[in-house]
């Protein structure tokens, strides 16, 4: 027993907790199910692996390069709390639940394929270290109910592979509108805050100009490169906070988070940091387009013999390259909704709930928030990117203060997930769970079933239907350049002309 349960944790831990190994993996599958030659099987497989290896390596150097700066705003307000950490609540949970979760994550990707296979609901979702972390925290939650090992397995596997499959569905309409196409889905925990982006976006940007059409100045154009526009800004948030942590803290701590002697190199530091901020984002949209050019036409061969019409689900930054000063603009409100809803928990629903302080983590906000931009400008333009950001990160906030109330009794009380859909899927289990065994299993099975049930209306009425958010924008954008077209020819276009009737196609595609 011992040996299974050694190759089934080697299975999860080095391979698919790896998400470069498992896209080569599902690309050589498929070009195999395509009948390409070996060497296009190796060729083609490596390259998809080596492409998330470069994003991998991007998002490290990001990492490196916002991990100083958070301990700068941090220092410089003076805050402290709560910084969700999915990496650091796994690796505390191994501990007891290791061979529970790695059980839970093979046996639920399995069940995903299965659901994706029979049900309309033909997402493969491929962010592994996501599933790793999704099947991490419903053991821990599950383990609440005192379940015999067997159950909690069975339990997990289920509810991984619904979540696996059912967020897909339900972020497709607008990761379509993102994307402009049908190929991929978003294989991301964070989907709850993309769709509620989305859908503040179309709320509130009907006649908002896209991120991306932003007219700047002659002098500025150099703005218009969104690896130089990202450099910038950070360099002036580091230039600020390094300021501001050196005034809060003294020149001997401040100096000592680079390991400086003196202020010269302190500040040149924190410039040279946020320059490698802009150089990570750059490794990571060149990943990025790297993996879509193997995996996508891959993909065709698992659509076609294993999953018919199925469609990769990847991780948020697959986005990114369609919209990349929304993710920027997305990356600060997000960060700025995580700093107003810290103060909302510190002054109003900590003390009148005992829910924790949960203090912005740059990373989180950084690769959810630039996600949420890219969705709210979809459909909202620079307004919706802006707003739908920042409705992100007040979900990314009080969802895991939430969510800690559930794990505290496991005694993770010092961390917790952090992205949306960790904190609204454990609440809901968790407290399922506070039912028993038999009445949590029995509250699990009916969510189970109705969160297939429906996700696969929504699939089959809306999604497949070919709704799409947004359209009242698109038909006013449109409206406003024919206007400026025809007043350029002398012919302006009437607004009855060109605007969609109440109650037309067009209007009540947009819902």
């Amino acid at each position: 027993m011992d040996i299974v349960v050694d190759v089934a944790q080697f299975i999860v831990n080095e391979i698919l907790d790896v998400p470069a190994f498992l896209v080569g993996i599902v690309t050589a599958i498929g070009l195999i199910a395509l009948r390409r030659s070996s060497g296009k099987v190796v060729g083609g497989a490596l390259k998809a692996t080596l492409g998330f290896l470069i994003l991998g390596a991007g998002a490290n150097v990001v990492v490196a390069a916002l991990d100083p700066l958070g301990t700068m705003i941090l220092g410089a307000t003076g805050a402290q709390g709560v910084v969700p950490t999915n990496e650091a609540i796994v690796s505390i949970a191994q501990a007891d639940f290791g061979a529970q979760v790695a059980w839970v994550m093979i046996l639920g990707f399995a069940l995903s394929i299965v659901l994706a296979r029979f049900t309309p609901l033909r997402y493969v979702f491929l962010t592994g270290h996501h599933v790793f972390f999704m099947a991490t925290m419903l053991t821990v939650v599950l383990a609440a109910a005192d379940m015999e090992s067997f159950t909690l397995v069975i339990a997990g596997a289920v509810l991984l592979a619904v979540i696996m499959v059912v967020m897909p569905a339900f972020a497709q309409p607008w990761t379509r509108k993102v994307t402009g196409g049908d190929t991929i889905a978003m294989g991301h925990f964070g989907s709850l805050g993309y769709i509620a982006a989305g859908a503040t976006g179309q709320a509130v940007g009907r006649t908002s100009k896209s991120t991306e059409d932003m007219k700047l100045p002659e002098s500025l154009r150099f703005l218009r490169d969104s690896m130089v526009a990202t450099a910038l800004s950070m360099v002036l948030f580091y230039i600020i906070f390094s300021i501001a942590y050196l005034a809060r803290v003294g020149a001997d701590e401040a100096y000592a988070l680079f390991g400086s002697a003196d202020g010269g190199n302190y500040f040149v530091t924190s410039i040279m940091q946020g320059l490698m901020f802009g150089v990570g984002v750059a490794i990571i949209l060149f990943g990025v387009r790297t993996i879509l050019g193997e995996l996508v036409p891959a993909f065709q061969g698992i659509a076609e013999r294993v999953v018919p019409g199925a469609k990769p689900a990847l991780d948020c930054p697959i986005v990114f390259p369609y919209a990349p000063n929304a993710v920027l603009i997305g990356f600060i409100a997000s960060f700025v909704g995580g700093l107003v809803s810290l103060g909302l928990l510190a002054w109003i629903f900590g003390p009148a709930f005992g829910l924790a302080l949960i203090l912005p983590g740059m990373v989180p906000h950084f690769f959810t928030g630039g996600a949420a931009g890219v969705y709210g400008n979809a459909t909202g333009g620079r307004r919706g990117a802006m707003l739908g950001a920042f409705v992100n990160g007040v979900l990314i906030t009080f969802l895991p203060a939430v969510l800690l109330t559930v794990l505290g009794s496991l005694g993770f009380a010092n961390t917790t997930f952090g992205d949306a859909d960790f904190g609204w899927y454990g609440i809901v289990v968790g407290n399922a769970v506070k039912a028993g065994t038999v009445g949590g299993i029995i509250i699990l099975v009916i969510l189970a079933a109705a969160l297939v049930v429906l996700a696969s209306m929504f699939q089959r009425r809306v999604v497949d239907r070919g709704w799409t958010p947004g359209v009242r924008r698109d038909a006013y954008l449109a409206e406003v350049a024919t206007a400026e077209a025809g007043a350029g020819d002398g012919t302006a276009a009437t607004t009855s002309e060109s605007a969609p009737a109440e109650g037309s196609d067009t209007a009540k595609a947009d819902g």
